[in-house]
């Protein structure tokens, strides 16, 4: 609050902080100082951080004194400069004759500066000396309020401690949740004068009384027993301290404890909640005359004592019964936690990984060995040079279908065969003439030998006959040409045998697949599949296993074992050498062993030994 304020608009009730005296006793103090020193006025101010002043107490009110907040206000301006030197300052007020400003630092037990500031009038010199020095001396008594105040809250504090460590003690002599519980409200009663204490437990909506003091056996059937558990049902419905007669700024409801005053004697009533891992979980009930209410510290020690007891009783309380009710109330509190609204994300995410590994260990699917092929006809014919000579003419290319004994497919160059042909024919005509004159000399022999050379003549020029026709090469069978690009080596020399060209007949095709190692003990013929290639991905073609070759073979630097497989379905568009992958149904597995199998066992291999 600045200066100029009036103390009945400060924020900070004065009276509440412990670290300086209360707003009252700073007004009486006021009072006595003015009237000794015959200040006109006085204030006690207290500085906020921000180089002004709260004014916590001053006499008269400034209602009563007109102008009164320009001489604060110039003691404020001051205000800085007293703390620092910590020294009485006494200086006049600008513009009032002999009208002066004492202000007067004081240093509270625990650090913290106040200021005295008085308003003297019609003073000489002298009469001011002596004003400082009194009310320097008075103005020690701030601090000691102050110290005697604290010395006093500590001793209350200490007394509220020592109670609560003395039914803590009473508590912790017994071994058993029931002789703990009885302890506890016989040593509440004791301590506090009450006619009966009683400790009830919360068990599902309801709560259940567990002990009252000073009573051994009792039964929940009696009608102070039921009034009891209403009250602190009361107490926990609310989680609220209960108190009756009801404070006047109290508004929790408390309906049941009055009817119980009304119905037993008229008592006074405390009900606390015992809070356990910040839910409650049991209720202390304490009755007494009317004619001694419940105040403010008795509250405060019993809610200490009552803190202090709770883990010992909670915990004897859940572990001092037979086996089977710890074993309900663990699984009750593991289905509360599971079942309530609490930790939604997380609970979420538990059903999801036990719903997935449910899925994984129980179900199956389809287990498909995957692998790379290729297309390959059945069977495919291979065309080779009919005898040494050079290309004259290519009429077909790769991918061309041709018709057997119809398309051709290339030309050989005849002209040296021709030339052999004309020249083999001559010494055929030559060796004919031979045998008519060795025939009609009657020369037998030399005709027979003359007919032999005619003979061998007459063979070579039906080879050359034969090549000659075999120049032109028809194709064998209708199909494809796969192989045979010649069209740029014409010209070129061939020899006999040299392939020239593969044709295959498209209409029966097979894929070879290159199954792994590590999978190929699953794979056995009879088995069907689907493959889909490269080219055409969307469609699949389904096929059936042939043959699973024994030995392993290296492709693209790993080990695979070529399976053949025969299709079921066909497309035109399938060509020998397309690519793409299969996958050969097995059989159904689980979901756990599928997708674990390649992990599974590259570790046993790692674990080897």
């Amino acid at each position: 609050m600045r200066p100029q304020d009036s103390p009945n608009n400060s924020q900070t009730d004065p009276s509440q902080d412990s670290n300086r005296p209360p707003a009252d006793f700073l007004a009486s103090l006021l009072a006595i100082q003015c009237q000794g020193s015959r200040a006109q006025q006085g204030a006690v101010l207290q500085p906020n951080g921000d180089e002004k002043f709260d004014v916590l107490a001053i006499h008269p009110q400034p209602e009563s004194q007109p102008g009164g907040g320009e001489w604060l206000q110039h003691a404020a301006n001051l205000g800085k400069k007293a703390l620092s030197s910590n020294a009485p300052i006494a200086t006049p007020v600008p513009g009032q004759d002999r009208t002066h400003v004492v202000l007067l630092p004081i240093e509270m037990q625990h650090g913290e500066l106040l200021l005295e500031t008085f308003l003297l009038k019609n003073t000489n010199q002298a009469a001011l000396e002596s004003a400082v020095r009194l009310l320097q001396a008075t103005g020690s008594l701030v601090s000691l309020a102050h110290e005697h105040l604290s010395r006093r809250s500590q001793e209350d504090g200490l007394r509220k401690l020592h109670q609560a460590m003395e039914t803590l003690s009473a508590a912790n002599r017994q071994n058993r949740f029931t002789s703990v519980a009885m302890a506890v409200c016989n040593e509440l009663a004791t301590q506090w004068k009450c006619e009966r204490v009683s400790l009830g437990f919360l068990k599902g909506r309801y709560v259940h009384v567990k002990a009252i003091s000073h009573t051994e056996n009792f039964s929940r059937k009696m009608r102070l027993v039921q009034d009891i558990e209403t009250a602190m049902e009361e107490c926990v419905d609310q989680d609220v301290e209960i108190v009756y007669p009801t404070p006047d700024e109290e508004t929790c409801v408390n309906r049941a404890a009055k009817e119980f005053s009304s119905e037993h004697n008229q008592e006074a009533i405390l009900s606390l909640p015992l809070r356990y891992e910040g839910q409650p979980k049991a209720v202390v009930t304490l009755e007494r005359s009317t004619e001694s209410p419940f105040n403010t510290d008795e509250l405060e020690a019993i809610r200490l004592t009552c803190d202090l007891c709770t883990p010992r009783l909670m915990n004897l309380h859940h572990h001092d019964r037979w086996i089977g009710a710890r074993t309900a109330a663990g699984l009750e509190r593991v289905f509360a936690t599971a079942l309530g609204a609490e930790h939604t994300w997380a609970k979420l995410a538990a059903v999801l990984i036990f719903g997935l590994a449910v899925f994984l260990v129980s179900g199956k699917g389809w287990y498909r060995v995957k692998a790379l092929f290729m297309f390959e006809a059945v069977s495919q014919y291979k065309i080779t040079a009919p005898f040494d000579g050079y290309i004259k003419d290519v009429t077909v290319e790769v991918g061309d279908q041709v018709v057997e004994g119809q398309t051709a497919l290339a030309e050989l160059d005849t002209a040296e065969l021709r030339l052999q042909l004309a020249s083999t024919r001559a010494e055929q005509a030559g060796y004919r003439k031979q045998v008519d004159a060795a025939m009609r000399d009657g020369k037998i022999a030399e005709a027979q030998i003359a007919q032999a050379n005619a003979d061998k003549a007459q063979a070579q020029i039906d080879l050359y006959a034969y090549r000659i026709k075999q120049a032109t090469i028809l194709a064998p069978l209708t199909g494809t040409l796969v192989t045979g690009d010649l069209k740029r080596q014409i010209g070129a020399p061939v020899e006999t045998g040299k392939v020239l060209f593969e044709i295959a007949p498209l209409d029966a095709l097979r894929a070879v697949l290159h199954v792994p190692e590590d999978e190929v003990s699953e794979v056995k013929v009879g088995q069907q599949g689907w493959l889909a290639t490269a080219s055409f991905p969307g469609q699949r073609l389904r096929f059936i296993v042939e043959r699973v070759n024994p030995a392993a073979e290296v492709v693209n630097n790993r080990n695979v074992f070529k399976v053949r497989v025969r299709l079921l379905d066909t497309q035109p568009w399938i060509r020998p050498g397309m690519e793409g992958v299969a996958k050969i149904t097995i059989e159904k597995r689980r979901y756990a062993w599928i997708w674990s199998r390649k992990v599974v066992n590259w570790i046993r291999m790692k674990l080897w030994i």
